[in-house]
């Protein structure tokens, strides 16, 4: 494989288009936008999965050093590159469809090294690959001069209600349909996340948000812990 570096002097289109949006993460939607698109996840690890530990079993057992070896275990890269292959392409339609759209974006600070460790779900975590995600927004971003506002990871995204705002208590991750107990609100809970996601801008005003961040910025909302008589609080990352 060969890569070459070439400098030209064009430059990605400006987003012109002033609409907002929150951008909440899955494993069954790989991404719920606040106006109600829904990007599927493909999930190009589960697909070849079976096929994958064929060939990691065919591998393990051929003679070291062999001819038959070396092709299986060709086969098997062929197999891997192909998955990493199909995830980038679906990230970077994702990520290049938001910049090109909204000018303001808010999305989550993930711990996805914590995330990880839970044995049940590392493997779609993995395969949905969240940090890619958010490292392909924040430079495209960057080149059409988007904003990017990433919410605290404690903040109850998922718990809040998106109309009334009232938190729960517990919300398992079994719970698809978000049911309010103060106002009855029933709605999708990958849906409502990206609600409350997107609200969060509205607690910034306009001017704050230009003095705090220019075009191309990644910008730290960190008042989701802090008591309400304090001010909110933005910060460079």
């Amino acid at each position: 494989m060969i890569s070459i570096c070439v400098e030209t002097n064009h430059k990605p289109t400006p987003c012109e288009n002033q609409a907002k949006v929150g951008v909440d993460l899955g494993i069954c939607t790989l991404a719920t936008l606040s106006d109600g698109t829904k990007i599927p996840n493909h999930k190009p690890l589960a697909k070849r999965l079976k096929k994958l530990k064929r060939l990691q079993r065919q591998l393990s057992r051929k003679q070291k050093g062999s001819q038959n070896r070396n092709k299986c275990k060709k086969s098997l890269a062929r197999q891997h590159y192909k998955v990493s292959c199909a995830r980038n392409d679906q990230l970077h339609k994702l990520t290049t469809n938001l910049a090109e759209n909204y000018r303001l974006i808010v999305i989550e600070d993930l711990d996805v090294s914590q995330m990880l460790k839970q044995k049940r779900l590392s493997r779609q975590i993995a395969d949905g690959a969240w940090y890619e995600f958010r490292r392909q927004l924040v430079y495209k971003a960057a080149l059409r001069g988007n904003k990017i506002f990433i919410a605290d990871k404690w903040y109850a995204s998922s718990k809040r209600c998106s109309g009334c705002k009232h938190i729960k208590g517990q919300l398992s991750l079994s719970e698809r349909i978000y049911c309010c107990s103060q106002c009855g609100l029933e709605i999708d809970r990958d849906l409502n996340a990206a609600l409350n996601l997107e609200e969060l801008i509205n607690t910034v005003s306009s001017t704050e948000i230009n003095a705090c961040g220019q075009d191309g910025s990644v910008i730290m909302l960190k008042s989701l812990q802090q008591p309400a008589w304090q001010k909110q609080e933005l910060s460079r990352v």
